[in-house]
């Protein structure tokens, strides 16, 4: 233990290295403010200081947990006392960004919210979008195949990314750093890393995929009083927005309420309707745009489709409306709460739901199970608030999962499987794919010390 640290101070200088009670001033997680616990946790500050790391890890057999903005949910980040934390929260450079080709190179540690607004400043778009912009990092989001609430239109991170630099568990750096849409030359190596949340190698730098910045945006709040009209409603909008659609975010009842309860936000409309959908179109005609959107949301109300609607004036008005969807922290805040991400055929989903539903109220009869979620790619989340002092998760995670994998559903849509969803992983994923898995894994990390027990085991 102690070789291994002496050894990991002189590839990094005292001031990369964090021990002792410093180590517990650092919160676990953004769902988890109790003291983390390390070995040790590493600063790096480039690609070589990685490699100089994983090099000694794999020499000792030191196991190895990545952190970024430390905002996943699947507690993939999370680390046990004889693990090593490799922080990537130094490498936060955007390197290029390359405006007559569209592209962003950039290092893991920097956050989604930094990259989305320098972009911004050059007129053109990073799509990948998700409430936790300002802390979540590239290298996570990577890691985790991030999606969020713009996929209908630009698919998830792994549709973004062109290019990527990666350290292997032996410290060997494997470069892939294309700047090109299309190469086909040999494997795909990349696609290979993302997704994989840190078990297979260390994203420390990545080319991304950038896109023309969107001239207008319009969006509303709508009211709607069947599971129906919300699919009709998207189907109607996907047809006749012409391809401009770019998020379509339903809130059961049972989100709203919550998020609109005292002590959240200030409801923009009646909070008696069944379903609500965030929606929002960007387009390249300000003026045409808006007078499409609009007739469309006239001939929707004409049609029964929707019953309500607010239509924010102003930049601020938009933001408030997003943040009824995106900033749940009121409802969370002093209740037992397990989070699910989760997905399915869109058909199946009223019913998934509310057969969820039954059975978190079956076992706890006063208990809130919130609904949301992006929908138009079949993702669905939810909270599950036992409000009782038997707040088993083992027993939640059975009224969530068992009725999903009927469906064809995936316990897993965006968040990925850390350590929370293992138990899961083979009832939803057959034994071959296990084992092909698992053979990967020992390819790539004899030693099983990248995030080791994360996903599953060896």
């Amino acid at each position: 233990m102690q070789a291994v640290i002496g050894a990991l101070i002189d590839a990094l200088g005292e001031s990369g290295v964090t021990l002792g009670a410093e180590i517990a001033e650092r919160a676990t997680s953004f769902w988890d403010a109790s003291p983390t616990r390390a070995l040790a946790i590493v600063k790096p500050r480039d690609t070589a200081q990685v490699s100089a790391v994983l090099t000694l890890c794999h020499r000792f057999g030191q196991p190895v947990v990545t952190q970024g903005g430390r905002t996943g949910c699947a507690r993939g980040a999370d680390a046990a006392g004889h693990e090593i934390i490799l922080s990537l929260e130094r490498m936060n450079a955007i390197e290029r960004l390359d405006t007559v080709g569209g592209t962003a190179t950039v290092q893991a540690g920097v956050t989604l919210q930094t990259l989305q607004e320098a972009a911004r400043e050059h007129d053109w778009l990073f799509a990948l979008d998700l409430g936790a912009r300002g802390s979540c990092t590239l290298g996570g989001n990577i890691a985790t195949n991030a999606g969020g609430i713009n996929v209908m239109r630009y698919g998830m991170m792994r549709s973004l990314v062109l290019g990527l630099e990666a350290v292997l568990a032996d410290g060997t750096v494997l470069s892939n750093m294309d700047e090109v849409l299309k190469n086909n030359a040999g494997y795909d190596l990349k696609q290979l890393l993302v997704g994989t949340e840190g078990t297979l190698g260390v994203v420390t730098r990545a080319v991304v995929r950038l896109h023309p910045l969107p001239s207008s945006c319009n969006a509303a709040l709508v009211a709607l009083e069947s599971f129906e009209q919300v699919t009709t409603l998207l189907q109607t909008l996907q047809r006749d927005l012409a391809g401009t659609l770019s998020a379509f975010e339903v809130m059961w009842n049972s989100y709203f309420a919550a998020a609109t309860a005292p002590g959240g936000h200030r409801p923009p409309m009646d909070g008696h309707h069944p379903f609500y959908v965030m929606l929002q179109a960007e387009g390249a005609d300000p003026t045409e745009d808006a007078r499409r959107f609009e007739r469309l949301l006239e001939t929707a109300f004409e049609q029964g489709l929707i019953v309500d609607a607010v239509v924010p004036r102003s930049e601020a008005e938009r933001r408030a409306l997003w943040e009824v969807r995106e900033n749940f922290e009121a409802m969370l805040k002093n209740r037992d709460t397990f989070l699910y991400d989760v997905s399915l055929p869109i058909r199946h989903m009223e019913e998934y739901a509310d057969a969820v539903r039954d059975r978190v109220l079956a076992r706890w009869p006063q208990a809130r199970c919130i609904q949301f979620g992006h929908i138009a790619d079949g993702n669905l989340h939810l909270f599950v608030q036992p409000e009782s002092d038997d707040a088993d998760h083992a027993a939640s995670d059975e009224a969530v999962y068992a009725p999903l994998l009927p469906f064809g559903g995936s316990v897993s849509a965006e968040h990925g499987i850390g350590i929370e969803k293992k138990a899961w992983l083979l009832r939803n994923r057959d034994a071959v794919d296990l084992r092909v898995m698992q053979a990967v894994k020992r390819a790539l990390d004899p030693h099983n010390i990248l995030n080791p027990g994360r996903v599953f085991d060896l």
